[in-house]
């Protein structure tokens, strides 16, 4: 190789490119094309997660999903440390890791965001940096839900994988920071024979940008 030329530089350069096409092709804002810099990928390699992922997806083809149901997806979650963002690629993403609520029980479910722009209820400022884990996702069946604000959540629907909101596909330019960020939420849980999983394994950590 040329002097100064390291392959293994050269492999995370390309993981950086891949996170951040995957990163720039689920924003919610075409400004946010260059209101972001990413400097830096680490692929999250957990074997538990990866194998935990395709075992639910046969279970899920047995019992007749579609293939458009079972397509892999990216979602989003951001961490202020890394070290908070380095247990999630750990542990997994696991229940009572939500103060969302809206969508469904925060103890029974896991919430994670649709768009890598908007991660957070408030708005992010000039100067701020983070961490975001890109995680794959399997949908499953989706069931569309009305936003819940009491105090009783709404509880994961039986035969079901995922809440989303009914909200507004094209989020009008009047629409809150906040109100973005809770419409464009997953609400992703695994429930059998009434038992609720710590950790749905439809999402699978895949890198940490």
């Amino acid at each position: 190789p040329p002097p100064g030329f390291h392959p293994e530089s050269e492999g995370s350069s390309s993981l950086l490119q891949t996170a951040v096409s995957v990163l720039q092709s689920s924003y919610l804002d075409p400004t946010s094309q260059d209101g972001f810099q990413y400097s830096q990928a680490t692929l999250v390699e957990n074997d538990v997660f990866l194998s935990e992922l395709k075992a639910f997806v046969q279970a899920k083809e047995a019992a007749g999903y579609s293939q458009e149901e079972l397509k892999e997806t990216f979602a989003f979650l951001l961490f202020d440390n890394e070290e908070e963002a380095k247990e999630v690629c750990q542990t997994g993403l696991r229940v009572n890791s939500s103060s969302v609520s809206m969508l469904g029980d925060p103890a029974k479910g896991v919430y994670i965001s649709k768009y890598a722009d908007c991660l957070h209820p408030r708005p992010w400022y000039h100067g701020k940096s983070g961490y975001i884990v890109i995680c794959k996702l399997i949908k499953g069946k989706v069931k569309v839900v009305s936003e819940n604000y009491t105090t009783s959540s709404t509880c994961p629907s039986p035969g079901y994988d995922c809440h989303v909101t009914m909200s507004r596909n094209n989020m009008q330019a009047k629409t809150s920071h906040y109100q973005a960020f809770e419409q464009s939420q997953y609400y992703v849980y695994e429930v059998s024979d009434g038992s609720v999983a710590q950790r749905p394994r439809q999402i699978c950590p895949y890198i940490l940008v």
